[in-house]
């Protein structure tokens, strides 16, 4: 394995995690049907999808154990703050990780999101 090249989250309702991705984080609409929502890209990088289930998640705890990475251009403290003013759930504190600095939120499902200014 050399690249990841598509990430997909199934959701339990597609319309609440697209307002969350758009609206709240500022994701960007490439294409959508009925069964899911792609997030634009740039060439060489991974996309990112939202989907309805592929299979029945009632009862089922989505998110635990998963946690995507988002390299970003902006300062992360300012987005962290932007993202606050926006309603979303954050986790903890600003940290350094490896990787450069970092934070994380949750969507509504429970998916772990780390937005990473990286080194």
């Amino acid at each position: 394995m050399r690249q990841l090249t598509f990430a997909s989250l199934q959701v339990k309702d597609l319309e609440v995690s697209k307002v969350f991705y758009t609206e709240k984080l500022g994701f960007e609409i490439q294409n959508e049907n009925p069964q899911a929502c792609v997030f634009k890209y740039s060439q060489g990088e991974a996309s990112f999808a939202i989907r309805t289930p592929l299979e029945s998640l009632e009862n089922r705890e989505l998110g635990v154990g998963a946690a995507l990475w988002f390299a970003v251009d902006e300062n992360v403290d300012q987005l962290k703050e932007k993202f606050i003013e926006n309603g979303v759930t954050t986790t903890g504190p600003l940290i350094d990780t490896p990787f450069g600095r970092a934070f994380h939120v949750l969507d509504p499902d429970g998916f772990k999101l780390t937005f990473l200014d990286p080194k």
